[in-house]
């Protein structure tokens, strides 16, 4: 018989882990980025940019859980960056780079709290956060495309993180 979320047996769990988006704009992703963060019991959702679409398509996809989710929106993904790393936060940006680490070798901390940067879904994550940043982490990937949707990845880098931090 399939459960449904009323029957299944979850622990109901909050990570100490704040994702970030940096320019994430696109209303249908910003609903699953909600839905996931609430499936891998992450602390907060921070949404920075000057144009967050709350809207019907936002809530079709995150199927009420921006109600239940901890949230808040910022302007300015650096600032947050750099307040949350002058509390003790250890940044970790989700980006392809020359020195980017593959998330599977990659060992989270579980003294610090984490803050997951995720990217504007065009150019990723910043230049000025990624040099802030303690960690770069990226998703080995094998096909031809060299990038993909930054729904996909933050679900795979929870995935990783949250397994570590059990």
């Amino acid at each position: 018989m399939q459960l449904t979320h009323y029957n299944t047996n979850f622990n109901q769990r909050t990570f100490a882990i704040t994702v970030v988006c940096n320019n994430v704009t696109n209303a249908p992703n910003i609903g699953s980025l909600f839905r996931i963060c609430d499936a891998f019991g992450v602390e907060k959702l921070i949404l920075c940019g000057t144009d967050i679409p709350f809207g019907r398509k936002m809530t079709k996809t995150s199927r009420a859980t921006e109600k239940s989710v901890n949230f808040e929106i910022q302007e300015s993904a650096s600032k947050v960056i750099s307040d949350l790393k002058s509390v003790g936060y250890h940044i970790i940006s989700l980006e392809i780079t020359n020195s980017s680490k593959p998330i599977h070798n990659f060992q989270f901390s579980k003294e610090k709290p984490l803050a997951l940067v995720v990217g504007d879904e065009n150019f990723g994550v910043s230049e000025d956060i990624l040099k802030m940043s303690n960690a770069i982490i990226h998703i080995d990937m094998y096909g031809q495309n060299s990038s993909m949707n930054v729904v996909q990845a933050t679900n795979i880098a929870l995935y990783e993180m949250t397994k570590q931090l059990l």
